[in-house]
Formats: structure tokens, sequence, C-alpha cells
């Protein structure tokens, strides 16, 4: 029998959520002895309910974080805070199209890689409207208020920390696995020893959508040819093409990388990178034991990732980069420490893959 696994992240845009829904069937396909026992699928809510709506929801999401990103973050934070009256608009909207999904799709195994579709199951399950299995899947190093807990069946979690969190909750300790963020298996293997070399090289990233104040940080560099900067430009055309007109031999511009074997071998040729703190690209950092410094954090769950990630020494912190004279001096000398909070994250990971882990849910 075809097990049917229904993955469920929000909105269409490329984000984690939806990386780590693929990553989850990535992992699943990974191991043949269980990849054809299961039928995938992947439902987004809001497009679902609302049709075109969903796109100019989107728009506006991705304009206010770069136009005004006090606005979203104190909505973000209106958003995820519990508040009853929250709660029933939610299920105003979307409960009467949730209870349809599951009746035409009747999954064995909902994985929410996003809080809002959590919610609602959760609200379903708790007014005994639904009976099936719920995997919540968190895709930042922190548990807003918006995530359905009580009547949720399992929790993959990104730490030890998060897992306390949860415990403190009432969530029962087998029904949580420390996974970290799901990431594709190739990225699971770190790099080791790297090779020494003349240069070093440092990876910069914006996420995959190019985002992010990059043109400003890479005018405070000044490279000084101790350092060859790979700028991960993603889909943004524009900015591509301005590092290209830049002319300078030590930053080279690289276009959206759609095969993860190319990206793996950049994390196993760099020394160190430079990005913000969304939970996938840290996470597959982390797994990579890559240097990470972090310069900017978009208003939301980046603030909340970059407060935890600091706390824990995780990544370095690139506060006063807008004002350095020599950017580039500060990234050598803090390259030369070596960092044991590494070796940390990763003893804290559960030692089951995903996949074994789903399939004695089911």
């Amino acid at each position: 029998m075809m097990n049917r696994v229904l993955f469920m992240p929000l909105l269409h845009i490329p984000s984690g959520h939806h990386h780590a829904a693929d990553s989850i069937k990535d992992h699943l396909e990974y191991f043949e002895e269980i990849s054809e026992e299961y039928h995938y699928d992947k439902l987004e809510i809001l497009s679902h309910c609302f049709g075109k709506l969903e796109s100019l929801i989107s728009s506006i999401y991705l304009q206010s974080i770069h136009k005004v990103p006090n606005i979203y973050s104190q909505i973000y934070k209106f958003v995820v805070v519990k508040d009853r009256k929250n709660y029933q608009i939610y299920d105003y909207l979307f409960s009467k199209k949730m209870l349809q999904v599951l009746e035409e799709r009747d999954p064995h195994l909902i994985i929410c890689t996003h809080a809002l579709p959590s919610c609602l199951l959760n609200q379903l399950k708790g007014n005994n409207q639904w009976s099936g299995k719920v995997v919540n899947v968190y895709t930042d190093y922190f548990v807003n208020d918006l995530w359905g807990i009580r009547h949720i069946d399992y929790h993959f979690v990104p730490s030890v920390h998060v897992k306390q969190e949860l415990t403190e909750k009432g969530v029962p300790e087998n029904r949580i696995f420390v996974t970290g963020i799901p990431v594709h298996p190739i990225f699971k293997q770190p790099s080791g020893n790297r090779k020494s070399k003349d240069k070093l090289v440092v990876l910069i990233s914006g996420g995959n959508m190019g985002a992010g104040s990059i043109e400003k940080l890479l005018q405070s560099l000044h490279p000084s040819g101790a350092i060859t900067y790979y700028v991960l430009c993603g889909k943004n055309q524009l900015l591509y093409r301005k590092i290209q007109q830049l002319h300078q031999p030590e930053i080279k511009a690289l276009p959206y990388l759609r095969s993860k074997e190319k990206m793996n071998q950049l994390y196993d040729s760099a020394d160190a990178i430079i990005t913000k703190p969304g939970g996938v690209t840290i996470t597959e950092c982390l797994w990579k034991k890559l240097p990470i410094f972090v310069y900017e954090a978009l208003p939301g769950q980046e603030e909340f990732n970059l407060h935890y990630l600091k706390s824990q020494k995780l990544v370095f912190h690139l506060e006063d980069w807008n004002s350095s004279k020599n950017l580039e001096d500060q990234l050598v000398s803090k390259l030369k420490k070596e960092n044991q909070q590494l070796d940390a994250f990763h003893q804290g990971i559960e030692e089951r893959d995903i996949a074994q882990i789903i399939k004695g849910m089911i």
C-alpha cells in the first residue's frame, strides 16, 4: 500500500518552507528500500483557498520586507503572537477548505513546514473533526506562537534548545526529534579539513532571490587580494549584471544554481560564507562546518534566528560592516580562530535519518 504524504508550506515564493519540504522528500527518495512506499503531494493553502490573491500577498510580503522593514517586523510579531481573535480569523478563512482537502486527499501523514497549516490542523484535531497524523517541521531556530502544539503528533526541531522549549509546553520527549532544519542529504557530509591555499574563498549570499544589501556590503570590502569572493546572486539578474560591471577580479558573480551538487562543491571549496540568518542556508553551512558571518537580518523570523545563533556562538555577527574601514581584515582575523560550537551542534542531532523516523510513524 502506498503511504500518502502531504506537505504543507505557505506561499509559492522560494523559501525555507519549500526547501524543507523538498528536502524531506529527497531523504525519503534517497533510501531505495522505502522510496517506492510513498506518494507525495504538496498543497499551499492560501492559493488553494483564494487563488490569485496568494500572488498579491507574496508580492506585498517581499516589498514590505525591503521597503518598510520596521513595519513588517511589527506585523510579523502581531501575527505570530498567541491571540484567540487571530485564531478565530484563521478558522473562519481556512478551516472549511482544509477539511475538504483532507477528505479529498486522505493523507496518511501531513508534514507542516509552516505554522499556519499546523495551527489549522491542531484546531481541527482538537475539535475531533479530523484524526490523522501531523508532523511540525520547524524551519527557524525558534517556535512562534502560531504553531499548533497540543494536538500535533510529532515535531522535527532544529536544536536541543527548541526540544527543551517544547517539553516545557507539555510535548512528550518521545514525540520530538532533533533533526536540524531539513536539508538535502548531499549537504549532510562535513567538508572536513579545508586545504590551505594562497587565497581564501568566501561566499556571499543574500538568499536564493538575491535579496538584501549585498551591493552596499561589496562596497565595504575593499578587496586586497587575500580573499576571492563569490556572490550568489540567486534570481536577481540586476545584481548579477552590476557585479560584472564592477570589473573587480576578486569579486565574482554567480547566477542561480539549480544543481545541489554544484552548490555542495562550492561549500566544500569555501573557507567561509557571508549571509543572512535564514534557517535553511545557515543549517546547510552548519552541516558543512563552514564558518558563518551574518551581515544582515531581515525583519521577522531572521531577527529571532540571529539572536539564537549569536547566543550559541554559531555565527560571527558583522554588526558594524557599514562603518568598517577594512571589513576584509575582520574576516581574515576571525577565520584564524577555531569555532568549537560547530561540533556541539552536530553532537545534538538525531542519529537516525529523517526517512527512517518517518517510516516509523506510518
